[in-house]
């Protein structure tokens, strides 16, 4: 691994060197696959139209499809639309909820906003914004820098998602330690016909979805669309999404077919925050009213929520093109995609207000050998994909809850190529051996945009919150830097199949993620009642940095993991096990108030972690289905916080569910939401919130061929809880820290497809 840090980067001459770089990567020419879902990232997928999908398919996914899957040495799951549940509040925690090794947790006071996390990866932001590839269609929605916005990724209108995690996701382009999710979309070939559904229940959910397609003639089409919106469980806790996509896909001839992509979203959503624990207990709809001074001493340390206003509002434009060619064996897969993000983050005025406006273009190519067709992975792929990209940031601060002064203003530019290259050879009596290699190389470079000597601060009175203190300002530093990070990460599997229906396997890989902007560029010394660059709110004249640039290195880990995965009759498995040593784990950091700190890089730490799921046909009627995720990650003999847990992993996440199909239109299910042990919200593990156990109930009519109907409950008891916290280095007792899980909720719909 090599990373190379400079000083101030030129501002003439960026734009020129990214579209050198982007001519370069269009000339980068291998790729993976056989007919199949053309926006599957799956070991040797393309497009999929109405005449040539020839294998038995299950809601659109095709059968050797499912068994590459199956036959990947380490930890995959595709979850397909009998893995998504039909509900009246669609999230991504539901979505996702089947997959053991996803963490997936309420963040912002119940919007589908969740923190994210596998193995570990990323889990110290808040919010998450790094740590998995995250993908529509096999094209990344992740920004340059590897940074995205988890609510862009919208479960209700991908026919399947496709998780990777670990090394499994290197071939995908993935950078990063925990893996990658891919939203595959439906087609007009897979989706014909058309569906509308309506949803809604408590605290002002309402959702609506149309989707129609339609396939002929080698040509096939899809539109999709939807909205959802909510007041929220909440006080200030109102959310909407819209979002719209479309997909062609032409034969062009019998070993050629190509599929274009657009899509745009709109996203916005108010952030209720934390609480303490003793006002979570209290009343969890309730927001956080800031610090209190009793006796001149100020307790409560916290956001105020009622004062700040803290939302965030993205708005994101997608279009993209797959074309895949077919020669035999050989299977080439061309991709390349645009987005464009305008995304505005009220924080609250510790941090103030981020605009980030910019586009990252996506070149990505694929080549997989594949001489045996009955072979379920390629003999040898390889993978090359290049993103480049440039945003303009401008920071504000936060008064009163509207954006005043400008106070930092950035050009962010970032680019990483990945190279992937891997093979599947058979060795000896079912026994598969798999070396892979990848290589990353990322550029990060901010140029300092802001023209002013000094850089305004604004600030409240601590004893009286809402009365503004004189203005101030502080000395203008420079933010400029210019970094690059280059690592290999060498992987080596074996896998055996006793049978058709098993599968064992052991690996060993190495990681490498670079910091993204987010990390490298952050705004510190802010207060709850002051702005960054004012640490002190009654020091208005008294020189501090509004801004923290770290020169952090690349995140690397070793991993070390086996698994096995199977299925006998009604019963079936898929279990792993895996330990990684990480050199340099990006943290980032907050005070006991919540306020930013910046990114450090820890010395050393270890993630050990369990993934397992198991389904079971109990009687004829009765199925049940459990996904079950250990985590221990802990510090390894850090100077200040010795063999500590990392902060925020809750140590076990168990999602159960028993379906009972009382007659052949009539479905009923319940599941259990358990987090069954305290989980540490500071690194030095001196707080932390409450175990808890959440039982769901749902219920699912079908009417006639055309028509369903569906209900549920969710948290039944009604249960007060901490679905998430803020990750802090250090906390006090009564912070606000704890931010609740949504209450007893009802909710109810109907799908109807013609």
């Amino acid at each position: 691994m090599t990373e190379k840090t400079s000083g101030p980067a030129p501002v003439a001459g960026k734009r020129a060197r990214c579209v050198h770089r982007l001519m370069l990567a269009t000339l980068l020419a291998s790729v993976s696959g056989q007919a199949c879902l053309a926006q599957s990232a799956s070991p040797g997928s393309t497009i999929s139209l109405d005449t040539i999908v020839v294998e038995g398919t299950a809601n659109g996914v095709p059968s050797f499809v499912r068994e590459r899957f199956f036959a990947t040495a380490g930890g995959a799951t595709l979850l397909t639309e009998d893995d998504i549940p039909q509900t009246g509040n669609p999230t991504l925690a539901q979505a996702l909820q089947n997959a053991p090794g996803v963490v997936v947790q309420q963040f912002f006071g119940g919007n589908d906003q969740p923190r994210i996390q596998i193995r570990g990866s990323g889990l110290q932001q808040n919010p998450v914004e790094r740590g998995i590839l995250v993908l529509r269609d096999g094209l990344p929605l992740n920004r340059a820098d590897g940074s995205y916005i988890v609510g862009l990724a919208n479960p209700g209108q991908a026919q399947s998602i496709e998780v990777y995690r670990g090394q499994t996701a290197h071939r995908l382009g993935a950078t990063v330690l925990g893996g990658a999710l891919n939203f595959v979309s439906p087609t007009g070939s897979n989706a014909p016909g058309s569906k509308v559904q309506i949803s809604g229940g408590s605290f002002g959910q309402f959702n609506a979805s149309g989707q129609t397609g339609f396939a002929k003639d080698g040509v096939d089409g899809l539109l999709q669309a939807d909205i959802s919106r909510s007041d929220g469980y909440r006080t200030y806790n109102d959310s909407q999404r819209i979002s719209a996509s479309a997909n062609v896909g032409i034969a062009l001839s019998e070993t050629i077919k190509t599929r274009f992509f657009v899509g745009y979203t709109d996203l916005g959503f108010d952030v209720s925050g934390p609480l303490t624990k003793q006002g979570l207990r209290l009343d969890p709809k309730q927001v956080h009213g800031g610090p209190r001074v009793v006796g001149g001493v100020a307790v409560d340390p916290g956001p105020n929520v009622l004062r700040d206003r803290p939302r965030r509002e993205a708005k994101q434009f997608f279009i993209g093109n797959r074309t895949t060619a077919e020669y035999g064996p050989h299977l080439i897969d061309l991709g390349l995609g645009y987005t464009y993000t305008d995304d505005m983050f009220r924080f609250p005025m510790s941090s103030g207000v981020r605009v980030t406006k910019g586009g990252d273009l996506t070149a990505v190519a694929r080549y997989a050998y594949k001489p045996v067709e009955s072979a379920a992975l390629p003999l040898f792929e390889t993978t090359a994909q290049y993103v480049v990209g440039s945003a303009k940031r401008e920071n504000y601060l936060n008064q009163d809850g509207v954006t005043g002064a400008l106070f930092g203003q950035s050009d962010l530019d970032a680019s990483t190529l990945s190279l992937y290259a891997g093979a599947n050879i058979p060795v000896w009596q079912n026994i598969t051996v798999s070396p892979a290699l990848s290589y990353a190389y990322a550029t990060r470079d901010n140029s300092d945009t802001y023209p002013y000597a000094r850089r305004p601060t604004n600030a409240y009175n601590p004893a009286s919150p809402y009365r503004l203190l004189p203005n101030g300002s502080v000395p203008t530093q420079s933010t400029t830097y210019s970094r690059s990070y280059a690592g290999w990460s060498p992987s080596l599997s074996a896998s055996w199949r006793p049978d058709t229906n098993q599968i064992l396997y052991a690996a060993v890989s190495r990681s490498f993620e670079p910091p993204t902007h987010d990390d490298l560029l952050a705004t510190v010394n802010g207060t709850p009642n002051s702005s960054p660059g004012r640490p002190n709110p009654g020091a208005p004249m008294a020189a501090a940095a509004a801004f923290s640039t770290p020169d952090l290195k690349a995140q690397t880990a070793t991993t070390l993991e086996g698994g096995w995965r199977g299925r006998h009759g009604s019963f079936s498995w898929d279990g792993v096990v895996y330990y990684s040593w990480v050199d340099k784990e990006l943290l980032s950091l907050r005070d006991a108030t919540g306020a930013s700190l910046g990114a450090v890089n820890a010395d050393k730490t270890r993630h050990f972690g369990v993934e397992l799921g198991l389904g079971a046909q109990i009687f004829e009627r009765l199925t049940g289905r459990l996904a079950y995720t250990y985590q221990d990650f802990r510090f390894v003999d850090d100077p200040v916080r010795g063999d500590n847990r990392i902060a925020g992993a809750p140590r076990h996440v168990i999602h159960a569910t028993l379906q009972y199909q009382a007659t052949e239109a009539w479905m009923l299910q319940a599941a259990l939401r358990w987090n069954p042990e305290k989980t540490p919200v500071d690194n030095m593990n001196t707080l932390y919130a409450d175990p808890y156990a959440l039982f769901d109930l749902r219920t699912e009519y079908k009417l006639n061929e055309r028509l369903t109907m569906f209900g549920e409950v969710t948290n039944l008891f009604d249960k007060t809880y901490a679905a998430s916290t803020l990750i802090v280095d250090q906390a006090r007792i009564d912070q606000a820290a704890f931010l609740p899980g949504t209450g007893r909720a009802f909710y109810a719909g109907l799908k109807a497809t013609f």
